[in-house]
């Protein structure tokens, strides 16, 4: 069992679209549609119950993450603190699930959908299963991934297409406090100063620091996909409820 928690990447090394990889997203594929089908029943049943499981989730991911690197003497400033954007965005759920604020979900919603969701088809991962890293990883991402879709699916929360704007400004409002934090303690929280080891899409988006910029266009393009569904949803209300005037 200690094994499993120790720091020997070459033991159980993570290797990019494995079968165990494959297997996680497949999995979190699952969870995701299969939370659509009963969306209706948890509504109705269980959407407490469910709120504390994942609020739950995203705790103990942290926790134990934290935990792990202290029992292995390896916790460092540069490395722990909760500055990467998945890690940020596990705070956020977290709070945004305790306090159901609006303000904190529109903000939350379209950051943490789409890094999460990036981060588990291409994850800056070092252990591969059966580590234990390997398991904390995916389990608090799709945490994450189906914490929003909770807000949306479960308490009826919906963003507007100002709240692309919104989440935005609050990324890159965080993103100069984290460049701040990177300097002055030789950190590289959210791949401010330099891209990440293994292999991932910014890798294609052109050398430092001009990837940095392509990311921006790239963020704005993915939380627009993501509105679509509601932008959708809303024009199609909107024409139903002018039919039955008409009528």
């Amino acid at each position: 069992m200690g094994q499993l928690l120790n720091f020997d990447q070459q033991r159980y090394p993570f290797e990019m679209f494995s079968g165990s990889h494959l297997l996680a997203i497949v999995t979190s594929v699952l969870l995701i549609v299969l939370f659509y089908i009963v969306r209706n029943r948890l509504k109705n049943e269980a959407g407490t119950p469910l709120r504390i499981i994942l609020t739950g989730l995203l705790i103990m991911s942290e926790v134990s993450f934290q935990y792990w690197y202290y029992i292995n003497g390896r916790w460092d400033l540069s490395i722990n603190l909760p500055f990467q954007l998945c890690s940020l965005s596990l705070y956020l759920c977290t709070i945004m699930l305790l306090t159901r604020n609006y303000r904190i979900f529109e903000v939350t919603f379209f950051v943490s959908m789409t890094g999460a969701f990036v981060a588990i088809l291409t994850p800056e991962l070092f252990f591969g299963y059966p580590h234990f890293r390997f398991f904390q990883f995916f389990i608090a991402h799709i945490a994450i991934v189906l914490s929003c879709l909770y807000m949306v699916w479960i308490e009826g929360y919906k963003p507007h297409f100002t709240s692309v704007f919104k989440s935005l400004a609050a990324l890159n409002i965080i993103a100069f406090f984290v460049f701040l934090v990177n300097i002055a303690i030789g950190a590289n929280y959210m791949f401010l100063l330099h891209k990440p080891v293994n292999a991932s899409p910014i890798d294609f988006l052109g050398p430092y620091p001009w990837y940095i910029f392509s990311l921006e266009a790239v963020a704005f393009l993915l939380f627009s996909l993501l509105y679509l569904p509601f932008y959708f949803s809303k024009k199609k209300s909107t024409s139903n409820t002018g039919l039955h005037q008409n009528q």
